[in-house]
């Protein structure tokens, strides 16, 4: 299965290299000559339609939709009265920088803020409309057109002057297909990673979910100690060779990059410590409350964060995994209402489940392999979306 999407991004990426195309018999085209817009209203009181599609459900620089609502689910503001049937594109019309063109699989209803799109199929092939519309050139238009600073929208008939090249029926035909292509190695790449990360999380939860391992409070099983921030008016405190981080930084994986550096009378001045590599972080408030991070360098960090560096009993790593999978329960001991967050007692009174050293080892090297096959694919689907990128700017 790998191996011939491997083999057909190969050939999709040597495609992409040796394209030349000669648009000599291109025709210089308006946008309006090639889409229509559907302005077909829905009385909701009196409808057979059931799902609706706000801005919130459609991704940036993603033709896909992958989420919507239920008409019978929530209160939908007067706005929400346009018409989109299955195959017609909706378009936001706000914040037009995000990119955001989705192709309908279903019939339902949007805002009059989002274009219901259809294509004009006797000037363009309507497989290759969307693509234009996630062209650089038809976003730079359409930012440029915008009106209003907080909110900025684009009107439709700003959007219907906007021209470019349009190549013949058959050569539309072709790039469509190509362009198609391509996204379907994307899809099945972002489906072989939403399937990687379900077993990971399946397995993690698993394998660390035993109650027959041995319990103990992590204040009896590692050393744990707060950060510190040295001094912002003291410039010899910072732009040192030392690397620190703020909370910011914990986002539930391997930490790679620094905040900041300060330097080494930063430390000695301030509450600020050096934490060794392989330690694991958790933060302590903030929007990253309760949020996970593992060093892969020696680091410095701010208060907001505590470092657990284990004492023999248990390998770092493990700490990492363990606290990643179970950080909710520390969340339920959070301290506050308005902006819960938790402190160094709670991390040290919280208790885990540990197996024998070499089982430990044995979980952290299957964790490992999901984390990086997951890594792998992630970079590959990077990789293919900027080529995807590339090829449609390429073509527009």
């Amino acid at each position: 299965y790998l191996k011939n999407y491997n083999k057909m991004e190969g050939l999709l990426e040597k495609i992409s290299e040796e394209l030349q195309i000669d648009k000599s018999q291109w025709t210089p085209t308006k946008f309006g000559d090639v889409a229509i817009q559907q302005k077909g209203k829905v009385d909701r009181d009196n409808t057979d339609l059931t799902r609706y599609v706000q801005g919130g459900h459609m991704n940036s620089e993603d033709l896909h939709l992958r989420s919507w609502g239920e008409l019978e689910d929530e209160y939908l503001g007067p706005a929400f009265i346009r018409r989109f049937d299955e195959g017609d594109i909706l378009y936001g019309s706000r914040r037009t920088y995000l990119r955001k063109v989705v192709i309908a699989p279903f019939s339902g209803i949007t805002s009059n803020t989002t274009f219901v799109i259809r294509a004009n199929e006797k000037n363009i092939d309507k497989r290759l409309l969307p693509f234009i519309m996630m062209s650089e050139g038809f976003t730079e238009n359409s930012v440029r057109n915008s009106k209003g600073s907080v909110n900025p929208y684009i009107n439709w008939k700003d959007i219907a002057k906007y021209e470019f090249l349009l190549p013949p029926k058959d050569q539309q035909a072709q790039l469509a297909k190509l362009l198609w292509a391509m996204d379907e190695v994307i899809e099945k790449e972002k489906e072989l990673f939403n399937k990687l990360k379900t077993n990971y999380l399946v397995i993690r939860k698993k394998k660390l979910n035993n109650k027959k391992f041995f319990e103990d409070r992590i204040e009896d099983l590692a050393k744990t100690s707060a950060g510190g921030t040295p001094s912002t008016k003291r410039e010899d405190f910072w732009n040192g060779d030392v690397p620190w981080i703020n909370s910011g930084k914990l986002k539930n994986k391997l930490i790679s990059s620094p905040s900041k550096m300060i330097t080494k009378l930063g430390i000695e001045k301030s509450s600020a410590k050096l934490w060794d590599k392989n330690t694991t972080l958790i933060a302590l408030t903030g929007a990253t409350t309760g949020e996970i991070g593992y060093l892969d360098f020696e680091c410095s960090g701010n208060q907001s964060i505590v470092a657990i560096k284990s004492n023999g009993k248990i390998l770092d790593k493990y700490f990492f995994y363990y606290l990643i999978e179970f950080k909710h329960r520390i969340l339920q001991q959070a301290i506050g209402s308005a902006q819960p967050h938790i402190n160094k007692d709670i991390v040290d009174k919280f208790k885990m489940r540990y197996p024998e050293i070499d089982e430990q080892s044995v979980l952290i090297k299957e964790f490992d392999r999901f984390v990086d096959l997951m890594q792998i694919n992630l970079e590959k689907i990077n990789f293919s979306q900027s080529l995807q990128k590339s090829l449609i700017n390429q073509i527009f």
